[in-house]
């Protein structure tokens, strides 16, 4: 065991299956509602870079819905990380991502749910797909629970179930696996969600429908699922041998000295510095991952979420900005409409103060979108395209910015149909990113104090980030 670790345990499971679009999100989703119902506190997790899911889970759960990101993250923070969101809570759903044993391109296990539950090690719970089969569910089942010996397929629930009769010759097969069926659910149309163009329509777009659905999913896992059975197979998870994620000792260790340096001379971690930074929310801007918040409080700043549909103002005494990933693109209308804002965002950037933004947040500091006036913090105008682009990234800072050095090596995720195109007199912007994988390029801006990415990051698996921010919003 590592010098400094604690043992720790959580009931948990993780919900997998054997390809996307098996009804994962359904049953995590309504599993952790029907916990939620029982009483029990419910910590929610997620694996992979998902933004939109978290939120169906917190609705769920009423706690924040946390990440599980080996890739971009580091496999030794996944279990530190999940400690920290499980505080205080009675047992962990963690929802995993694609298929089972899916996860980086061309890098093995990496970042997929088979490695996260190895990592937690959690019991998985694999949810199928029964709808266009009978006997043939147990080859299915049978060879993802004799892929990896190491992972511990715990049970099935099998999903979209057409009849009694059908729900019988399920179990039939199954039998000769030896892998308990813990629940048969249904078809349901009502607990449907509506998808776009990146996935699920988040949560701050559809509270109320939102609401609906997640209550309707628990009611369905309750009535479908043995929910006993299920929270004996999280008791019986081993101990985690690390200790929670900490903000706070986190940002400690990146100052070296337990202090972050300032011009006032050093500071201790955690206690406020006079500095607001303002952070972009609403219906907008709802891709954020809540360890981003918790850093910049740890070095030091007072964080205020602002929605850029609503207020014509940045937060009072605002030192630095972050406008993180979202859907500007449906709200192009209304963010143009509020000028006032836009003003205010611009006027700030020009200040010199330090401005950071990702994916949404590009598209807002551009000249336009869609034909629609932004921020016009760069020069460049964005418009959206047919074209997905998606995957994990290898990036290296191309110079010095206010997130990082130049030569500094970050992972990240890029996740849009939109093309940034920069205008004819924006030499004076630099690129942000040199990215190494799946291609090499350049990408993004850095102006001054604004750096705009499309890349999406993880501050948790390089604290320093949020810390070197802090610092640059105080001196600019």
């Amino acid at each position: 065991m590592p010098s400094g670790s604690t043992v720790a345990s959580v009931p948990r499971l993780v919900i997998a299956a054997p390809s996307s679009g098996s009804g994962k999100t359904t049953v995590a989703t309504g599993l952790m509602a029907a916990l939620a119902g029982r009483g029990l506190a419910v910590s929610p997790h997620k694996v992979g870079p998902d933004y939109i899911d978290p939120g169906y889970h917190a609705l769920a759960t009423g706690r924040v819905g946390r990440n599980l990101d080996a890739y971009l993250c580091g496999p030794e923070l996944i279990g530190p990380l999940f400690l920290h969101g499980a505080r205080g809570c009675d047992i962990a759903v963690v929802e995993g991502v694609m298929g089972l044993y899916d996860g980086a391109a061309g890098q093995g296990e990496l970042a997929s749910t088979a490695q996260v539950a190895k990592l937690l090690r959690a019991p998985v719970v694999l949810v199928v797909d029964a709808s266009a089969q009978s006997r043939s569910v147990a080859a299915l089942v049978h060879g993802f629970v004799t892929w990896d010996p190491e992972v511990r397929v715990g049970g099935v629930i099998l999903n979209k179930v057409a009849s009694e009769r059908h729900e019988a010759l399920l179990r039939e097969a199954l039998e000769a696996v030896g892998v308990p069926v813990l629940g048969v659910l249904r078809r349901a149309p009502q607990v449907n969600t509506p998808a776009r163009h990146l996935g699920l329509v988040p949560v701050a777009e559809r509270r109320s429908a939102a609401v609906e659905a997640v209550a309707a999913m628990g009611a369905q896992v309750a009535a479908g699922c043995d929910l006993e059975a299920l929270v004996a197979l999280a008791r019986g998870a081993g101990a985690l041998p690390c200790a929670a994620w900490d903000a706070g000792e986190a940002a400690a260790r990146e100052a070296g000295a337990g202090a972050a340096r300032t011009p006032d001379g050093p500071t201790e971690i955690g206690r406020s510095c006079g500095v607001t930074v303002a952070v972009a929310g609403g219906a907008a801007f709802t891709f954020s991952y809540a360890e981003h918040a918790e850093l910049l409080a740890a070095a030091g700043a007072e964080v205020v979420v602002f929605d850029p549909l609503r207020d014509e103002a940045l937060p009072e005494g605002t030192r630095g900005l972050v406008v993180g990933g979202g859907f500007p693109e449906v709200y192009a209308a209304e963010l143009s409409a509020n000028e006032a804002l836009r003003k205010a965002v611009a006027e700030l950037a020009l200040s010199g103060a330090p401005v950071a933004a990702e994916c949404a947040g590009l598209l807002y500091l551009c000249r336009e979108l869609d034909g629609r006036p932004m921020c016009g913090v760069l020069d460049a105008s964005a418009r959206m395209t047919g074209r997905l682009t998606l995957g994990y990234r290898e990036a290296v800072a191309v110079g010095d910015s206010v997130l990082a050095a130049a030569g500094r090596r970050m992972r990240g995720h890029e996740f849009h149909r939109t093309v940034v195109e920069p205008g004819a007199g924006s030499g004076a912007a630099a690129p942000a990113w040199g990215l190494h994988a799946p291609e090499r390029r350049v990408e993004g801006f850095v102006q001054s104090g604004v750096h705009a990415s499309y890349l999406h990051t993880h501050w948790a698996g390089a604290p320093g980030v949020a810390r070197r921010f802090v610092e640059r919003c105080r001196t600019s």
